[in-house]
């Protein structure tokens, strides 16, 4: 007769195989970030003849000297990019749940109203270039730091998600008992709504922090090429000049006519833009780790 297994044993071997999955997993997450690093210091020339590897034979920084030639411009768009960050995910995050706290509130009497007026949105938008002529002729935003920051102020995914959560999450209870004691609406909001929020708030904030670092599109549209990009539109045309200059014969030969000698990296360079894009932003992860997980997890198991 053959031994049944006990459940702890069932329950130590579907965990051993989950770590496993999570282990493989993380690896393919981790692997291609390292292989980046890896080939921004490497060689041009080995890179082109060798093509991409682990184990570089010769180590070079000519990647990241060229892009540090002109480090006040880099840090420049840095700066921007870390203001926009910032202030818009704060901003964000403040504008977002003060739309979706009063359309939870099942005392609230337009809240139906609201709602679809947020999630038509979702479906419907008035196109790319009354988009444009609203920023520019109508609120004069162009060539400004708001106009990177106004146009990702607001998703109404991320509206929705955060009334689901107050309306699932708080307990009316506690808001009524709030008000007997006397509490505004303000207060009850800010001293206890708030505190209570924080997992699906770092959750939000943590994709708005993303999609603010990496947007490029807006300096683009927005802001001409003379002012103040973020670094990851300064990446993006570092990376537009080189490719022209690398397939133009003729700027190479009008180069070389001024006696100008240039090599330029192509594929170690388009590496070392990546690790300078995504290095400052890694660091959010760690700051917004412990509540993001809460945030996925909110709802899965209740009392």
């Amino acid at each position: 007769m053959k031994r049944q297994k006990k459940p702890n044993e069932i329950s130590g071997i579907s965990n051993l195989l989950i770590n496993i999955f999570f282990w493989i997993y993380s690896a393919l997450c981790i692997i291609p970030l390292l292989l980046v690093i890896i080939v921004s210091f490497s060689n041009e020339d080995a890179v082109l003849r060798n093509g991409y590897s682990f184990f570089p034979k010769q180590w070079d920084t000519s990647s990241y000297e060229f892009l540090l030639k002109d480090y006040k411009q880099i840090l420049d768009a840095a700066a921007v990019s870390l203001f926009v960050t910032v202030a818009g995910t704060i901003l964000s995050l403040l504008i977002m749940a003060l739309y979706a706290y009063p359309i939870s509130r099942s005392d609230f009497p337009h809240k139906n109203f609201f709602a679809f007026f947020m999630f038509f949105t979702m479906l419907f938008n008035g196109g790319l270039v009354p988009w444009y002529l609203v920023y520019t002729r109508m609120v004069h935003l162009k060539d400004t730091l708001w106009i990177l920051i106004m146009p990702l102020l607001v998703s109404a995914f991320f509206v929705m998600l955060l009334r689901t959560f107050f309306a699932n999450t708080i307990p009316p209870a506690l808001i009524e008992s709030a008000k007997i004691d006397g509490a505004s609406e303000l207060r009850i909001f800010i001293r206890i709504i708030l505190p209570l929020s924080l997992p699906v708030l770092a959750t939000v904030g943590l994709f708005q922090t993303l999609a603010y670092w990496n947007d490029w599109y807006l300096s683009l549209i927005f802001i001409s090429p003379d002012g103040h990009v973020n670094l990851q539109y300064l990446m993006y045309k570092t990376m537009l000049n080189v490719q022209f200059l690398t397939a133009s014969p003729q700027a190479m030969a009008a180069l070389a006519a001024q006696g100008v000698e240039i090599k330029l990296p192509t594929e170690t360079v388009r590496m070392a833009m990546a690790v300078i894009g995504i290095g400052p932003i890694v660091f959010v992860y760690s700051f917004f780790q412990k509540y993001f997980i809460q945030g996925l997890t909110v709802g899965a198991v209740k009392g």
